[in-house]
């Protein structure tokens, strides 16, 4: 399973990339999960205020 984010959901509201335990997030106008470095906790789709985050 990976986790990834919904370019045009993502308001790069910064909540994810602060609970993420790895830094597999990538900061920009939208967010990006980097997948070699996610280990599929779930905690950034958890807390993700527009639930642009999901698991594929």
């Amino acid at each position: 399973m990976a986790y990834t984010i919904n370019p045009d959901s993502c308001t790069a509201c910064g909540t994810c990339i602060d609970e993420c335990p790895v830094e597999a997030i990538v900061a920009g106008d939208v967010y990006s999960i980097t997948a070699d470095a996610c280990i599929d906790c779930g905690t950034c789709a958890d807390v993700c205020p527009v639930e642009a985050i999901s698991a594929e």
